[in-house]
């Protein structure tokens, strides 16, 4: 970490610190692992009153159109552990793309737009899945997440707009567990947007 912020080579802007990582390492030009303590997350229930903004983050901002993508390796053991895409516009407006433990004991895509309050969403279920990459895109005023499973095909999980003027990064959290670490590997920037939003590019 230098004056102006974390450095890694494919991401093109200076990375800060938030909820004070407990731990963080860039490896090599397109690689990051980043450690959340125990009982970390990044959630306001709808239902209230729990609000939980504890969880550790890396963020950058990024100018214009752009894709941002990552695949997400971790060691999933309690329920809620997940590495994580995240959007960044403040306490209250974000918005989390996320492998995350189901309470089912399954690897989920898991999506959280906070408005305010959170809106919660589970999409695939990826038992027996290998390789899981996240995508996020910005497009003028929208922004969209893909995953892609075993594959290159990227699948639309959601599309959506988001108020501010967000920064994009890197979130691990742990709610009901003693912590996990997430690498993030073969991370990729884009200028610009996807060819299709739906077509799998």
């Amino acid at each position: 970490m230098t004056e102006e912020g974390i450095s890694l080579p494919a991401f093109p802007a200076p990375l800060r610190t938030l909820n004070e990582p407990v731990a963080w390492r860039v490896e090599g030009d397109d690689a990051i692992t980043l450690t959340a303590g125990p009982r970390t997350d990044l959630f306001t229930d709808p239902g209230g009153p729990d609000r939980f903004a504890n969880a550790p983050a890396l963020l950058g901002r990024l100018d214009g159109d752009f894709t941002l993508a990552a695949r997400i390796e971790a060691d999933l053991s309690s329920t809620y552990d997940a590495g994580v895409l995240l959007l960044y516009a403040g306490k209250d407006t974000w918005a989390k793309f996320c492998l995350e433990l189901s309470p089912q004991g399954r690897p989920t895509i898991v999506t959280v737009v906070n408005r305010g309050v959170s809106d919660d969403c589970n999409s695939l279920s990826l038992d027996g899945a290998e390789d899981v990459r996240l995508r996020v895109s910005r497009l003028g005023g929208a922004y969209a997440f893909h995953a892609a499973v075993d594959g290159d095909f990227w699948h639309l999980i959601r599309y959506f707009a988001l108020d501010g003027e967000p920064e994009v990064g890197f979130l691990a959290q742990s709610p009901t567990g003693d912590g996990l670490s997430v690498r993030f590997a073969d991370v990729r920037y884009t200028a610009g947007r996807p060819a299709g939003l739906r077509d799998g590019s």
